[in-house]
């Protein structure tokens, strides 16, 4: 039977008003928790100021792992003690070949040693794989005569493995049956959102465009065995929708990286290739939970709506709308306020389960400044300046 704190966040559909108690204990047996976070654990996070990070950066976070004193990332194992989610997706965790040597590190400097109040956690099963950031590509995307990261790269970085994503299990991870979405060309998506220039003529030249990957960093479907059932965390990191120009290049890929999902969950994939070169995506039998920083939002922000709005209003997806008292409270006049769970003011998190599981809880880990663990949010430095988002499922 589990012991869970719930710390600054909603129980269930509460509604905020009515939300007085933000400390609970959940004694419910049958349930599994499963939670996203973007943990701002890339190198340049931890570089002295004003140093831009170049191809020798991939090294460390490591570094800091080895260390086991970084305030930051013992912050970040706090909150996780915290939640104590089963499974958890880590947006923002540079990859390397080693992660397996990565995360044994992590959890023996950090989630094994108790922070604070709370209580050492363990994740037997990891997984991770490689990512587009920071991979040089074959041409000049920005037209500056010069192939080099971060600009020209397949996913915005600096060094390949910047950005990476990095999944933790108390359950089996069927690590055989993973497929990954990593080199799937944009161009080959139906109806794909081509960035095109004020005159109408391609942004990309052809070259560019027939070798251009969707997936920013890349898309996971990660099979988990929990009590001999298979749930399928889908696992992805789209690319902010900004940081361009009129040819909307960010915000058209941020809309197709959302869609992928959309289609894959929808009997529409069969143009979808995987890494292995099998196509199509999850059947309506299987079920699923969709994990990760989508930034993307249906009401707010400087991203195109319409597949985010497709996505959350899918008919095999539930929308538990996790929410928090400290997210109401950083900005009272925003009516949305209460659903954020970026420090800049926007839903850009979600832990979406299918349909055909029963949702029994979800919350933001965002205490208010009168709640314990406040002064672990706030601020990117001190842990993120995403906050960490869980839903409870009953198994």
């Amino acid at each position: 039977m589990h012991k869970r704190v719930w710390a600054g966040i909603f129980v269930g559909v509460c509604l905020l008003a009515a939300c007085q108690n933000q400390t609970s204990e959940i004694t419910e047996a049958g349930t599994m928790r499963i939670a996203t976070f973007n943990v701002s654990m890339d190198a340049t996070n931890y570089l002295p100021r004003d140093t831009k990070p170049d191809s020798t950066s991939a090294s460390v976070l490591q570094r800091e792992l080895e260390q086991g004193d970084n305030r930051q990332i013992k912050a970040i194992a706090e909150i996780l003690q915290t939640v104590r989610p089963d499974i958890i997706l880590l947006n923002e965790f540079d990859y390397s070949a080693e992660y397996k040597q990565a995360a044994a590190l992590l959890q023996r400097h950090y989630f094994a040693q108790p922070q604070g109040a709370q209580r050492a956690i363990d994740y037997p099963y990891v997984y991770s794989a490689a990512v587009n950031t920071g991979v040089v590509f074959p041409y000049d995307l920005n037209g500056d005569g010069e192939i080099s990261a971060p600009a020209d790269t397949y996913g915005f970085g600096y060094y390949p493995g910047q950005y990476g994503m990095l999944l933790l299990s108390r359950y089996p991870i069927d690590t055989d049956s993973v497929r990954t979405f990593q080199t799937f060309k944009w161009r080959d998506m139906p109806g794909a959102l081509q960035p095109l220039q004020a005159d109408g003529a391609a942004y990309y030249s052809s070259k560019a465009w027939n070798k251009l990957r969707l997936s920013s960093k890349s898309h996971w479907d990660v099979p988990v065995q929990i009590n001999g059932k298979t749930v399928h965390v889908l696992a992805s990191h789209p690319t902010p929708p900004v940081f361009d120009g009129p040819e909307d290049r960010n915000g058209k890929r941020n809309h197709d990286e959302v869609r992928l999902w959309v289609d894959y969950i929808s009997n529409s994939a069969n143009y979808l290739y995987d890494d292995k070169g099998e196509y199509g995506g999850l059947s309506e039998q299987q079920s699923f939970v969709l994990v990760g920083d989508l930034n993307s939002s249906s009401v707010e922000g400087d991203g195109r709506r319409e597949a985010i709005t497709r996505l959350l209003q899918h008919p095999r997806v539930t929308d538990p709308k996790p929410a928090s008292r400290g997210g109401a409270e950083a900005r009272e006049s925003n009516p949305n306020s209460a659903y954020h769970t970026a420090q800049w003011g926007m839903r850009a998190d979600y832990v979406l389960p299918s349909s055909d599981l029963t949702v029994t809880g979800a919350g933001v880990y965002w205490p208010a400044q009168s709640d314990p663990g406040a002064a672990l949010v706030k601020s990117r430095a001190a842990s993120s300046d995403h906050r960490l988002v869980w839903v409870d499922i009953e198994l």
